[in-house]
């Protein structure tokens, strides 16, 4: 039996002691069909289909649990990229929908307040001094506990909810760096203590930022010379002069801008002229090939020419995921500015950092 659920769906139903394989060849079967070229007015339009397959028993999931579990599938090939069929999977199944609950629940969470932030130190390499700070946003869901980032800023970013959320996490770190350097002025090399804050693509794209970013700063009193946002390299990537100026805007005043994940995102390295950042942060891919003993070479070697290049430009270089003394002293000797890991501290409450300080001014 074939219905018209509505739209572009529809829904073939088929009975018997089928395998997995038959159902797979039937649907391999409508795919065929619908991929022939339909003329029409003289053009040929051609239609792809997305296929998603629930099997099981007559009788022992409701219609609707069917049905939902069939679209989840359905959305799943898609999301592949369309033009082919997937299997009902139950973890898979449980995923989006926890997703889709997530996503329902994230604007009642960003009023409830909900959301709350650990701070990680960034330590400089030559001394072990606090530097400053990244700001890291966590999500305690009443059900789920404490979510990271990466199970909700995704949703955000799709929903458009990452805009309230990013300027929620800009005001909160900013007030929580001016505090800081209230209570202790200076770090040891006399400069301000820095808060590193996440800017998400959405975010860049957002015609508010400079004046949001300036507003804050202003209602706080913190300088922007303490204030770091980051910006992945991806996001970077092929970036036009509409999309940079208000990154040129942001570092006029004195903001700096740092380049996250460098190293991933497979950026021509002429780029870096033409972008306003004073900071290269590697992904923590480079610390990891330092973990065994010896150091991977060529990793060393490509950390090694990255902080040289860097350096000419009048670029800092941080290095994320150090988790070991000797990764430390490694980068340390291969001319790295900053570093933060499991080695120096993990993300946490804002008044281990003030201890941190403090240790550091003593």
């Amino acid at each position: 039996m074939v219905a018209r659920l509505g739209g572009d769906e529809f829904v073939a139903l088929t009975t018997g002691s089928d395998s997995e394989r038959e159902v797979g060849e039937l649907a391999a079967r409508i795919l065929s069909v619908l991929s022939i070229p339909i003329r029409l007015d003289g053009r040929e339009l051609t239609v792809r289909g997305s296929i998603g397959i629930v099997e099981g028993p007559t009788g022992e999931r409701t219609a609707a649990e069917v049905l939902r579990s069939a679209d989840i599938t359905m959305y799943r090939a898609k999301a592949a990229g369309g033009n082919r069929y997937e299997i009902a999977d139950a973890e898979a199944d449980a995923r989006a929908i926890t997703r889709h609950g997530l996503t329902m629940a994230l604007p009642a969470a960003l009023e409830r307040g909900e959301f709350f932030i650990e701070y990680q130190p960034l330590v400089h390499l030559g001394d072990g001094s606090v530097h400053g700070a990244e700001a890291l946003v966590r999500w305690l869901h009443p059900q789920h506990g404490v979510l990271g980032p990466d199970r909700f800023i995704p949703l955000a970013e799709h929903t458009g909810l990452i805009v309230p959320l990013g300027r929620w996490v800009l005001e909160e770190s900013v007030r929580q760096a001016r505090f800081w350097e209230q209570q202790l002025p200076t770090h040891t090399d006399g400069g301000p203590l820095r808060i590193n804050v996440n800017l998400s693509p959405t975010q860049l794209h957002h015609p508010g930022l400079v004046a949001d970013t300036v507003a804050v700063l202003e209602r706080s009193g913190l300088s922007p010379a303490a204030l770091c946002l980051e910006v992945t390299e991806s996001a970077l990537i092929g970036a036009d002069e509409d999309l940079l100026k208000p990154l040129r805007q942001l570092a006029e005043m004195g903001i700096d801008i740092a380049l996250d994940d460098f190293g991933t995102g497979y950026s021509n390295l002429a780029n870096l002229r033409r972008l306003p950042v004073s900071v290269l942060k590697l992904d923590r891919s480079f610390t990891q090939g330092m973990q065994q003993h010896p150091a991977d070479p060529v990793d060393l070697k490509i950390v090694e020419g990255i902080v040289s290049l860097a350096h000419s430009l009048q670029l800092a270089v941080t290095v994320e995921g150090v988790e070991t003394g000797a990764q430390a002293e490694q980068l340390r000797e291969l001319g790295c500015d900053t570093a933060q890991g499991w080695y120096y501290a993990r993300p946490g409450a804002p008044d281990r950092i003030h201890t941190l300080l403090l240790a550091d001014a003593v």
